[in-house]
């Protein structure tokens, strides 16, 4: 019963709405404003804290100092194991809640996960989402919410958020871009992303995206956001994206005024206002003047507000010793069960795209683990600072002790000498770059490695670190490629003299050397200006790549992105192919070594292009970065210690054209997603091999009781297929049992294929076994006439290795 001898507020046996209506009651017009700003100030007279929305959370706790790293969302995706995202949401749960003991200022909303379906791979973001089919989103965002909500009735262990609402895929001039949905595309393909988790009651908060949606901008868009509310079975409070209602007027030019525009903003359904940094001054000044010219009335506010107090009664802020999680302390960080499940997560993100019998790897005498991965471990903007990084080659030694281990990471060494002044570019230990060297010693010898695109970054061999740009007066003291704005990036210039200029990427300025002081300076604003290298090769990185390979039983080349370079927030990729010098590293190791395995680390799929899989040899590996056990979990799959897990959860195109157009949201109408392709990827949705083969022997549909849902099929476990598989191999296997759903001639044409439901199984070599998959008929329903529609026919329920691959099928009669 509620307490009678404390205010309702604080009573945590008492309903949340009641809670929340009494402590709105309690609050005067301008305490219910402040509120509707992301920093919320104390209200010390009813013992309220000072608060903020959002905590970065989206593959660990990120920005708050120590944490466990996980793998990106888009390998998360890859392992097809809710099961495992719940249990990686709690992890990241229990460490938030760390963060919050040790300074409680530390917010339990969390503002993940992304929930976009990853549409289009040169999306800069891909990375932060789980997969192209937006079921299979819903399915694991539900789950990893899950786990980031807890189990406990009342209290949330944290509020996830979910991201970004909605039509959100280009990065591109995304303020500016309107994603322009059809009516069908809207509701069979991005809606249905967002729902899972809704319906679950296991997100608390929703972020529109920052592009508009069909001209209207996605934090004004009150009918989408009714709908999502709609699906909630409790209130749902809507966070904006940073300096978004600012670009309501400034950008998209959608309102005369910021009044009308933060007045729009909440009547469409927003309620809190990330805006101005830690300043909420602009904020309410501009939502009083809408309230004094009537754009805004109280009520309107209230409403706002109610749902934040919502939000932060769900947290147990006002419960005391009530709160479940209380007892979670500061040292809940790096726990031992945590790197364990951190490995495990690792190990089941790694992908076997392609096999000839190189792997697993058995016991080799010696290896050779090159190209720019190697021996690093490369985290994102959504990172937080691991404990510990495990890189691949690390791995492969600490797996085979006894083995010799043989390190290249494929960059050239080089001196530049400025022909300004005949003297070369010296670094000291400390990292001061002067242009005073008068020979091409150790102090001037540089390390480059190129990204792609003519990227590069450049590591002084005397430093350690990298020549970055950050202070105008170039040094070379970055430990890393990082930041908002990466300063650690060049580009390089190639003059007719055979001389080099770089460029400075975040500054667009054209480096020179000072007079007199001859320091290395980013200010030039004209190429005429720029200094002149001559550049002096020391060692090939080929080269030394060839050298170690050839005496190597076994080569793995390790390349893929930088997370901060080529494709990231604010930038869309320029190209989906693999960067041509990472593609020749692979053919200088594969010629010289005959078992040789391509080891892809990156955020996103890329082309393929020739002499990469060109003719029988060559194993190759994708895997997603994967934050501190990167290595190891590689390296449990490359051994054999694991058995293969990860499936492709994105089509990997065969060419940049398969793709299609990166601001045309109508996938249907491209043909583009595994839902429409009518060409041949080169690694088709679901694809990922084991180290057995697995035989499809059949498939039937068992009807088990009555169902229907609003799309007019069967969610409620009503139908399912019971597919037949062996393992016809010599090793287990993790096989994963997709069934897709194929669509005959109908009046309103459906998608080509569409996931209809999967499961997972076990089988020990020579086992067979029947696994039984419910089937999502409703994913099989159109949009038509106002209504999602399943449309009379005889469908084809097919199953197989790939969405490509379909090897066993039955009939569905829809009547």
């Amino acid at each position: 019963m509620p307490n009678q001898t404390q205010p309702l507020f604080r009573d945590p046996a008492a309903g949340l709405a009641d809670r929340a209506r009494d402590l709105l009651d309690r609050l005067t017009p301008d305490e219910r404003l402040s509120l509707l700003h992301q920093h919320q100030p104390a209200i010390e007279r009813l013992g309220l804290a000072a608060f903020h929305t959002g905590a970065e959370a989206l593959h660990g706790v990120a920005w708050l100092g120590r944490a466990t790293v996980l793998p990106q969302p888009v390998g998360l995706g890859a392992t097809w194991d809710a099961d495992l995202l719940r249990r990686l949401g709690d992890l990241v749960a229990t460490e938030l809640r760390a963060k919050h003991a040790a300074d409680p200022a530390v917010s339990l909303n969390v503002w993940a996960p992304v929930v976009n379906p990853l549409r289009h791979p040169a999306w800069g973001r891909g990375e932060e989402g789980y997969a192209e089919e937006p079921r299979l989103v819903s399915h694991l965002a539900t789950a990893y919410c899950a786990g980031l909500r807890g189990d406990h009735p009342t209290v949330w262990k944290t509020v996830p958020a979910l991201k970004h609402f909605l039509g959100y895929g280009n990065e591109t001039d995304r303020s500016a871009t309107s994603s322009n949905l059809s009516e069908r595309t809207l509701h069979e393909y991005e809606l249905p992303a967002f729902r899972g988790p809704i319906e679950a009651g296991v997100a608390g908060a929703v972020m529109p995206s920052y592009n508009l949606v069909n001209g209207v901008p996605a934090h004004t868009s009150g009918d989408l956001l009714a709908e999502l509310r709609s699906w909630a079975p409790g209130s749902v409070a809507v966070v904006s994206d940073a300096g978004a209602p600012t670009f309501l007027v400034t950008i998209q030019r959608a309102y005369a005024s910021h009044a009308r525009a933060h007045a729009a903003a909440v009547r469409a359904g927003l309620d809190s206002f990330t805006d101005n940094d830690t300043d909420p001054s602009v904020t309410l000044d501009r939502l009083r003047e809408a309230l004094a010219a009537g754009l805004l009335t109280q009520d309107d506010v209230d409403t706002a507000a109610l749902r934040l107090l919502e939000l932060r009664l769900r947290t147990g802020e006002l419960d005391g010793a009530a709160d479940p999680y209380a007892g979670i302390g500061p040292d809940a960080i790096d726990l031992p069960e945590h790197r364990v499940l951190a490995r495990e997560a690792a190990a089941k993100s790694v992908v076997l795209l392609r096999n000839d019998g190189t792997l697993p790897l058995g016991a080799p005498g010696r290896v050779a683990v090159v190209g720019p991965l190697a021996d690093r471990v490369l985290t994102d903007w959504y990172s937080g600072t691991p404990p510990y990084a495990v890189s691949l080659a690390r791995a492969v030694a600490d797996r085979y002790p006894d083995a010799v281990v043989d390190v290249a990471d494929g960059a050239d060494r080089v001196a530049l000498r400025a022909t300004s002044s005949g003297r070369y570019v010296s670094i000291d230990a400390e990292g001061g770059v002067t242009v005073s060297a008068a020979d091409a010693g150790a102090a001037a010898h540089l390390d480059v490695t190129d990204w792609g695109d003519g990227v590069l970054t450049l590591r002084s061999v005397a430093s350690g670190r990298l020549l970055t740009g950050a202070g105008w007066i170039l040094a070379a003291d970055a430990e890393r490629v990082g930041g908002w704005v990466v300063q650690e990036s060049f580009r390089r210039h190639h003059h007719a003299d055979g001389t080099w200029s770089l460029l400075h990427v975040a500054s667009g300025r054209w480096l020179r050397v000072q007079l007199g002081s001859g320091l290395l300076v980013a200010e030039a604003t004209r190429l005429a200006d720029a200094e002149r290298f001559a550049w002096r090769t020391v060692a090939s990185g080929q080269a030394e790549v060839a050298r170690v390979a050839a005496a190597a039983d076994v080569v793995l080349v390790a390349v893929g992105n930088d997370p901060h370079l080529g494709g990231r927030e604010t930038e869309d990729r320029t190209s989906l192919a693999l960067p041509e010098p990472m593609a020749e590293l692979w053919r200088v190791a594969r010629e010289a070594c005959p078992a040789a395995v391509l080891v892809v680390t990156s955020s996103y799929p890329y082309v393929l292009g020739p002499g990469v899989l060109d003719g029988p040899r060559g194993a190759l590996v994708w895997a997603a970065h994967g934050g501190q056990e990167a290595g190891n979990g590689l390296v449990d799959v490359l051994s054999g210690g694991t058995e293969p897990y990860g499936r492709l959860a994105q089509t990997w195109p065969a060419d940049e054209a398969q793709a299609g157009d990166l601001f045309d949201y109508d996938v249907a109408r491209q043909g583009v997603t595994y839902r429409h392709l009518a060409t041949e990827p080169a690694f088709w949705f679901g694809h990922g091999l084991g180290y057995t083969t697995v035989g499809y022997e059949g498939l039937r549909l068992v009807r088990s009781g009555p169902g229907g849902d609003r799309d007019g099929g069967d969610r409620d476990g009503g139908t399912s297929a019971v597919v037949s598989v062996r393992n016809t191999g010599e090793r287990p296997v993790d096989e994963l049992v997709a069934v897709h759903g194929l669509s005959p001639d109908l009046p309103v044409p459906a998608a080509r294929r569409q996931l209809l439901g999967y499961a997972r199984v076990r089988l020990a070599p020579g086992a067979a076994a029947e696994v039984p998959v419910p089937l999502d008929l409703g994913a099989l329903a159109v949009r038509h006439d106002g209504a999602m529609v399943l449309q009379p026919g005889t469908y084809t329920v097919a199953s197989g290795p790939s969405a490509g691959d379909l090897r066993v099928r039955a009939e569905l009669a829809v009547s």
